[in-house]
């Protein structure tokens, strides 16, 4: 997969349990807008509604070519999954807990696709300890280099 947005933010956040590849319903220029990268997934979510996975709080800049086509900028994704994904997602949301998080969108042959995590929120100190591996792996690194 070409990756045009990534959400760095969710590992952090987030302990991911799960992914789905997943496609995007777009409208009108938006796929010219996602080819430019003028795309913002940090603060998206996704929701299980009428057994349908809808995609909120992502950011798609308006095609600056573009006419009447040209779409709201912040507006509900649908995305596409098969039926029996969405109701495993919908199972394990309600009864655990979890989160829909997008963590990667980019194009697979010519069509734009989203990485969605299936994620449990992270307390204070799992976020420190996760600070803590990863400054212990760049040292790590700057040894093996030097």
């Amino acid at each position: 997969m070409h990756v045009v947005s990534l959400n760095k933010e969710a590992s952090f956040k987030y302990e991911i349990i799960d992914t789905y590849i997943c496609g995007i319903e777009l409208k009108g220029t938006e796929v010219k807008s996602i080819r430019k990268g003028n795309v913002n997934i940090k603060d998206g979510f996704a929701i299980v509604l009428n057994g349908e996975v809808i995609l909120k709080n992502v950011y798609i800049a308006p095609f600056e070519k573009g006419s009447y086509n040209n779409g709201k900028e912040r507006r509900d994704i649908r995305l596409l999954l098969h039926k029996e994904e969405i109701m495993k997602i919908l199972g394990r949301v309600s009864q655990d807990g979890l989160t829909l998080v997008p963590l990667k969108m980019g194009f697979e042959k010519d069509k734009v696709k989203l990485e969605l995590a299936l994620c449990k929120g992270k307390k204070l100190y799992d976020k420190r300890e996760s600070i803590k591996k990863k400054e212990a792996d760049i040292k790590i690194q700057r040894l093996m280099k030097g």
